[in-house]
């Protein structure tokens, strides 16, 4: 810088240097600050339906958990209402009567005030007259007031289980770290988007700010793990406040959960109990404990249910790609994480239905600049990209399906009658089918009357085992039931009679739609398809136990009124009798008919056969037929009640060996 010029000079000539814009600047966002801006994208639009998704979450973890050592899962939900006052001295805040009433969104003015009571009292004179009137009257809704925005509902949401717990190292990044978990991989999985528990607690930091508690026991472990912690949104690091082993007495496993965060139990009250009722439909072999804690006595709830059977689906085992499933970027991928060599051993190994001859033969197939025993790493570009478009046009057969894990045809069946109580009911589990490469297994359940059910069709829909509640209109099992079944062919009334519609699917891949993933598209023909043809396998056993059922009351009808005319019909015959006894023994003294008819005349004439006499054998016949016939349609049926087999539940602490052979209606199980 020149000594001449003065200070103001260059300060001037400074403020004339561009700035760089703002826009220009090159930003980064972790997975935590993308999804606490779009926690939408992860069930999380409000407060309502974020205490819904949290409980969802927590839930399908402790299944997850207990199901992976092939434990019999015992969960316990609670959810704790907590008041405005008791969340403050939580967080350590005082509370402050208002000073300025107007500043309140909730401010309500003595003009509004006087117009809202002169409404209200219109509305109750309205109400009186009609009922002097007797008009039917409607309930006058509570006066609720004005709801400030600010006003807000927390809630402690706490789940505990019996699985197999985690690492005590590993509990920080499980929590607090986005995109992080043990469930990566291609296998069936119950989460969508493997953020599970990591979003209730970004959702607890933006809504409460408080962290979340982690409780946890693993098998011959001595201590018990304990980790208080939040989240540094947007580093995507655990930020731990407290992380230590503690004494265990009492040898428990599993883990426990405990969370703060905004909700309202108000609206999304049936949508989690709906939630944990339709989870015992598909998971009959878990136990489920659901409570709702308020200071108000009316307002809790307590509900059990309880396991119907100890037979668990098997685990989902891992699986490798299907080669008509891959794009380029995954072979890219797999060819950077595999410990084979050369390009046969790769094809061979990292895919599934290729076997060696096979390999040799799309090896050929490719071109002469591909051998069996070139290296991978020498593979360029090109050649990739036409790995990658023969797998596209060569044929393959389909994945068996093995690595799948249904419900299975028994379970479901056990759910619904368990849960619903219907009169009659009926399963049905296909056979693998694939699309796009992925093995999918579709089973469906249909069932008639049962408790709190409503008239006409009442459609459930299960995703790799995990209920869907939301977006129903546009799911394919809303729309094949709706439009392409013909239920009045199958003898059910679809606006009359309780139909339940039960459908699970289960995939490596499920084909959601939607950025909720609440719904599976329409779309794709094979799972229509196999959908529909789910669903009419149901109805045809149904059709064939209802038209017993009316052939049977039909049968029962007639022998009622068959009742009604013994009188008539024993004195008609009686008189005849009598008449020819009295004709035949004046005009020869003797009758002309055979013994067995002769010896019947006699008793009539003697009075030794009485009207009184046919009536009680005729009405004892009537009485005969309607039981011999009530039994067999008993035994026909024999869904009206729930199944009184015997079920043997596998102690805890004890381990039998035991052989199950399974059937779509019952499990017979050797011991050794």
């Amino acid at each position: 810088m020149d000594s001449s010029e003065s200070p103001t000079e260059t300060k001037k000539t400074k403020s004339k240097t561009p700035r760089k814009n703002k826009e220009t600047v090159l930003k980064q966002k972790s997975p935590a600050e993308f999804f606490a801006e779009n926690k939408n994208i992860a069930g999380f639009d409000n407060p309502g339906k974020s205490l819904y998704t949290t409980v969802r979450e927590l839930v399908e973890n402790s299944l997850d958990s207990a199901e992976s050592i092939s434990e019999l899962p015992v969960v316990e939900i609670t959810i704790e209402e907590i008041k405005k006052s008791k969340f403050n001295s939580m967080i350590g805040l005082i509370d402050c009567e208002r000073v300025d009433a107007e500043l309140y969104d909730d401010y309500e003015t003595e003009k509004a005030r006087k117009k809202r009571l002169a409404k209200e009292a219109r509305a109750q004179e309205i109400q009186a007259k009609n009922a002097a009137l007797g008009k039917k009257v409607k309930e006058t809704p509570a006066s609720k007031g004005i709801r400030g925005r600010g006003e807000a509902s927390f809630y402690r949401v706490i789940c505990k289980d019996n699985g197999k717990g985690m690492p005590h190292d590993d509990i920080p990044n499980m929590f607090g770290r986005v995109l992080s978990g043990t469930k990566y991989g291609l296998k069936q999985t119950r989460g969508k988007f493997g953020l599970g528990a990591k979003m209730a607690l970004i959702w607890s930091k933006m809504s409460t700010g408080l962290p979340i508690e982690i409780s946890s026991s693993m098998r011959n472990q001595s201590y018990m793990s304990f980790c208080r912690l939040d989240i540094d949104i947007h580093k995507n690091i655990p930020h731990v406040h407290v992380h230590e082993k503690r004494e265990n007495k009492e040898r428990w496993r599993g883990a426990e959960i405990q969370v703060v965060i905004e909700g309202n139990w108000t609206t999304y009250r049936s949508k989690i109990l709906h939630y944990m009722r339709q989870m015992a439909v598909i998971t009959p072999y878990a136990q489920f404990l659901f409570k709702f804690v308020s200071d108000a006595p009316e307002k809790n709830v307590t509900i059990r249910f309880s396991r119907r059977t100890d037979v668990m689906p098997p685990v989902p085992l891992e699986t490798k790609h299907h080669p008509s499933s891959v794009d380029l970027l995954l072979i890219k991928r797999l060819i950077a994480e595999t410990s084979k060599q050369n390009l046969l051993q790769f094809l061979q190994h990292e895919f599934v239905n290729i076997s060696k001859s096979h390999a040799e033969r799309l090896i050929g197939e490719m071109g002469p600049d591909f051998s069996p025993k070139m290296a991978l790493k020498s593979l360029t570009p090109q050649q990739l990209v036409r790995i990658h478009q023969l797998f596209r046009q060569a044929k393959f057969d389909d994945p068996n399906g093995h690595c799948l894990s249904p419900a299975g045809e028994y379970n479901l069946r056990l759910g619904i009658i368990k849960e619903l109580h219907p009169d009659m009911v009926a399963t049905y589990s296909g056979s693998a089918q694939v699309f796009e490469g992925h093995p999918f297994i579709v089973e469906a359940g249909v069932s008639i009357g049962g408790k709190n059910v409503k008239q006409g069709l009442n459609i459930f829909r299960f995703a790799n085992r995990i209920p869907l509640l939301f977006e129903q209109g546009a799911d394919v099992v809303t729309r094949t039931a709706l439009k392409r079944i013909n239920w009045s062919s199958y003898k059910i009334n679809q606006l009359q009679d309780k139909i339940g519609i039960f459908v699970s699917i289960v995939s490596t891949k499920i084909p959601f739609k939607g950025t909720g993933k609440e719904y599976i598209g329409d779309d794709i023909t094979e799972i229509a398809s196999a959908v529909k043809y789910s669903i009419k396998q149901c109805c045809v056993q149904l059709k064939s136990k209802i038209v017993k059922k009316m052939q049977a009351r039909e049968q029962q009808e007639r022998k009622r009124n068959l009742s009604k005319y013994i009188p008539d019909a024993t004195g008609a015959v009686y008189n005849v009798l009598k008449d020819m006894a009295e004709t035949q023994l004046h005009a020869s003294k003797k009758f002309r008919y055979g013994d067995d008819d002769g010896e019947l005349l006699r008793k009539v004439y003697e009075n030794l056969i009485t009207k009184e006499t046919l009536s009680e054998k005729l009405a004892k016949h009537v009485e005969q037929v309607d039981y011999e016939m009530a039994l067999e349609y008993a035994t026909q049926s024999g869904v009206s009640e729930e199944p009184r087999e015997t079920i043997y539940i596998k102690p805890l602490e004890t381990e039998n060996k035991i052989i199950d052979l399974h059937s779509p209606f019952f499990v017979f199980r050797m011991f050794h």
